[in-house]
């Protein structure tokens, strides 16, 4: 079992300290010494990529409260839930520019919301690579979101994202770029085009990917954790990210988002170990310091829980807080 340190990569940045999917969020995981920063993709009205988590602006931005923006307000089926809100397919780069972050949780830092405009990619990856001109190189994971949603109104993300990851490469420095997505179809779609790393990200083992479920394919992502499964995902991906509890699982409650502190934890599975023995690597999220996100095992500390994940040997680490992660020794 491999005791070397995990990579660490920074959950939208660090949006444990500032407003997730903004350069500033990007920047402070970069300072506090991430070895890759996770980036959210979706398209705009025009086909320009920009920073988000969702498509639906209201949770993470001010656009509530543009008037000239009230009547982009709008309700629709996204990934077969119903969403109320405004949406950045309804809106252009320009227009996403005049909008400003605002962190998402009631509970973390206000005080930077309002303060920091929305990226596009190309402001992401500029980031990264200025950080490589300064000495501190950075990897970039881009996590493709509601594919198939987006392929049904004409942004299919795999006619959008390679055009810039090769003007990117055109220009340099070298950066690494990974792409990962819980939808396998845009991931093989995009192993045709772009030669990159790909991860697999695996949800909630009841749960269908979203473009499984919008076809006649009835896999769940337990299926995806099958020796099939696996030898399946070799296929087109150099590994699997599954939520923390796939590997080590809840006596009982909780949720992929969160632990109760009053919840034990389970025996490990063999996840980490059949991945391995596939050849694929094995990265896992979300990792979180407040202690509503930590089981009782862990006594409030969240170094406890990277170094339990560590010792199991997984391979790389996604966190709202790279700053603390980092200080696991090697």
């Amino acid at each position: 079992m491999s005791a070397a340190r995990p990579i660490i990569i920074g959950h939208r940045g660090a949006c444990g300290y500032l407003p997730e999917h903004t350069l500033a969020s990007y920047q402070r995981a970069i300072d506090l010494g991430a070895d890759m920063i996770e980036a959210d993709l979706v398209p705009t009205k025009g086909g320009a990529l920009i920073c988000r988590h969702e498509n639906e602006l209201s949770l993470t931005t001010d656009v509530a409260t543009h008037p000239e923006f009230s009547h982009r307000h709008a309700t629709k089926t996204i990934d077969g839930l119903q969403t109320e809100g405004w949406f950045a397919e309804d809106f252009t780069l320009e227009e996403i520019r005049t909008l400003r972050a605002r962190q998402r949780l009631d509970f973390r830092d206000h005080s930077h919301d309002g303060l920091h405009p929305i990226p596009s990619l190309q402001d992401l990856l500029a980031l990264a690579a200025e950080s490589a001109r300064r000495g501190k190189p950075v990897g970039v994971m881009l996590e493709i979101k509601h594919a198939t949603y987006f392929a049904s109104i004409g942004l299919a993300i795999e006619d959008l994202l390679p055009p810039v990851l090769r003007e990117f490469a055109r220009v340099g420095p070298y950066v690494p770029v990974w792409v990962e997505s819980f939808e396998p179809t845009i991931l093989r779609l995009l192993r045709e085009r772009i030669d990159l790393p790909i991860m697999q990200l695996i949800d909630n083992p009841t749960m269908r990917p979203a473009d499984f479920a919008a076809s006649s394919d009835p896999r769940t992502f337990a299926d995806m954790l099958t020796p099939a499964g696996l030898a399946d995902i070799k296929a087109y991906a150099i590994g699997i990210a599954p939520c923390k509890r796939l590997i080590v699982p809840a006596l009982a409650g909780g949720t992929t988002l969160s632990t109760p502190p009053a919840e034990r934890l389970a025996p490990p599975t063999s996840l980490i170990d059949d991945a391995h023995a596939d050849g694929l690597l094995v990265h896992t999220w979300t990792f979180r310091n407040e202690p509503r996100f930590l089981a009782a095992d862990y006594a409030g500390d969240p170094c406890k829980e990277v170094e339990h994940f560590r010792t199991l040997g997984v391979d790389g680490i996604i966190t709202d807080f790279p700053a603390r992660m980092w200080e696991i020794p090697a």
